[in-house]
This record gives structure tokens, sequence and C-alpha cells, in this order.
């Protein structure tokens, strides 16, 4: 929660292969809310598909991205 608006963070460690990447994009399946939904990964590749933004996490880490919350 931020300045009253929350966001959902997941974090991965890298999403090498579709099956890892329908599973941690299918975590946020269930979750009704239309709140911000955020994948961490090393990953460089920006993987945002479906609502859910996918950040480079040594980039968010050192303010080089951030997260916008709705």
């Amino acid at each position: 929660m931020k300045d009253g608006k929350k966001c959902f963070i997941l974090v991965a460690y890298l999403l090498a292969d579709d099956k890892t990447i329908k599973r941690e994009f299918g975590a946020f399946g269930p979750i009704r809310d239309n709140s911000s939904k955020f994948i961490l990964s090393l990953d460089r590749l920006d993987m945002s598909s479906d609502g859910i933004s996918h950040l480079n996490i040594i980039d968010f880490l050192e303010g080089k991205s951030d997260l916008m919350l709705t």
C-alpha cells in the first residue's frame, strides 16, 4: 500500500521458459482486484502481458524503474 493505493508484487529469479512464465503470470489469476500487478525478475526482456507489468529487479532496486500504482 502506498498513498492509499495497493499493488501486488511477485518476485521470481528468471522467467526461463513458457512453463515458468505461465506459472508466474498465472499466480495473479485468482485476484479479481483492479490493483496494479507486477513481476520482478532478473530478465532484461520486458514480458509484460495481460495487464501485468514485468520489471527487471536490478533496475527497480537501483531506482531506474518505478511501480506505477493505479
